[in-house]
């Protein structure tokens, strides 16, 4: 196909030199990165580039129709009211994760995951000289679910302190109904475990799947949480914008503002804010046009897969997660596999060993692309093959 289709110049600004250094030289797919590979929304892009054309790139006071802005989306697409809570700027999910770690728990204290999970939760903890408590996930034959049991066992230990919660989760694309996320505020209220909800991916439920804030789940039960958003993963802007960290616990929020104010966390950059604000105001048409494309590309993903590769059922995101388990590959097997088919997938042991066996693969993207990356997968070798 068109190799400006598979590689457009937008898409290789982000990934062409670590795609080289993580997957080795050639022609491969790129659709590793947890990122949209489709232009950016219009008027994010105009917004940008007129405070590009104000020529003064000089500090400037982040309004607060930034946060403004935040709110109304959440209200107006989810139900969420910011009554009672604090929103504080955050530079990203993970600066907001170890922020926290180091603020509420202590050094050799646990905290807990549950993989396979986003690649960065297990270094964050390691580098603050906590440790990591794994909760995995269980998996049925075309099913993740929580084990709530084992996470019973594992927040009665005193010296666990917290839980790293995936709401919607990465990879595995589970969007997390209420009765499970009530349970798990249920567990840790009980055992006074603070809870952080990465809730970065909260837009991309697919229809009509809804999203939950762990917030909401948890009203009525004295469980400590924070939770992290903003429209990095929503519009393709983890280069430019700014997170949000938001608790209803007053602590918490003096104790990260506390934090923010001495690093200097929250020294805003004027493309940031006018993305920001623009994609919560002016990007829900937009949106709703990449809703409607994922899901048609997850369905175009699991019709055309064969030879025993499939792809598992999704809720949410633009991350498919596809089963390689039928080829009876190891972790190295596989890797080479993927590469020798000319694909570049996140492996599904980035994301601990739990997810040996599957890939992670970006979907928001021209059918085409899709097409492609369908043909490269079944054209590869299958047991047996001379």
């Amino acid at each position: 196909m068109d190799e400006s289709a598979v590689r457009p110049p937008w898409a290789l600004a982000s990934d062409g030199r670590r795609l080289d250094q993580l997957f080795g030289e050639g022609e491969l797919l790129p659709l590793w990165i947890a990122e949209p590979y489709v232009p950016l929304a219009q008027p994010i892009r105009a917004a940008i580039e007129d405070r590009a054309g104000l020529g003064w790139y000089g500090y400037e006071t982040r309004p607060g129709s930034v946060k403004a802005a935040f709110w109304d989306w959440m209200e107006r697409r989810h139900g969420w009211s910011s009554e009672g809570l604090s929103t504080i700027v955050s530079p990203s999910v993970g600066t907001s994760i170890g922020v926290l770690i180091n603020e509420l728990t202590a050094a050799g204290e646990g905290v807990v995951i549950q993989p396979p999970v986003f690649t960065d939760f297990k270094p964050l903890i390691a580098a603050s000289g906590r440790k990591v408590v794994r909760n995995p996930l269980v998996l049925t034959d075309d099913h993740y679910q929580m084990d709530l049991d084992g996470l019973v066992e594992l927040a009665s230990e005193p010296s666990v302190r917290m839980l790293i919660l995936c709401n919607p989760h990465n990879p595995v694309g589970r969007l997390w109904a209420r009765g499970e996320l009530r349970s798990v505020a249920q567990i840790c209220a009980e055992h006074d475990v603070m809870v952080f909800a990465d809730e970065i991916h909260a837009d991309l439920a697919l229809p009509p799947n809804a999203f939950v804030p762990f917030a909401e789940a948890a009203k009525g039960t004295s469980v400590t949480w924070a939770a992290g958003h903003g429209p990095i993963k929503t519009f393709g802007l983890a280069g430019v914008c700014d997170t949000l960290v938001v608790t209803d616990d007053g602590e918490v929020a003096d104790r990260f503002k506390r934090v923010s104010s001495r690093l200097h966390l929250t020294r805003n950059n004027v493309f940031a804010t006018a993305a920001f604000e623009t994609a919560y105001r002016e990007g829900g048409d937009w949106l709703d046009g990449l809703l409607s494309l994922i899901t048609s590309n997850a369905d175009r993903l699991a019709e055309g897969l064969a030879g025993g590769i499939r792809v598992m059922p999704q809720d949410a995101t633009y991350l498919a997660w596809v089963d390689f388990r039928e080829l009876g590959l190891d972790v190295p097997e596989l890797a080479r596999w993927l590469a020798s088919s000319g694909l570049a997938l996140s492996p599904g042991h980035w994301f601990g060993r739990e997810g040996a066996g599957f890939a992670r693969m970006t979907i928001a993207a021209d059918p085409a692309v899709i097409d492609e990356a369908i043909r490269r997968i079944n054209l590869g070798p299958r047991p047996g093959d001379n």
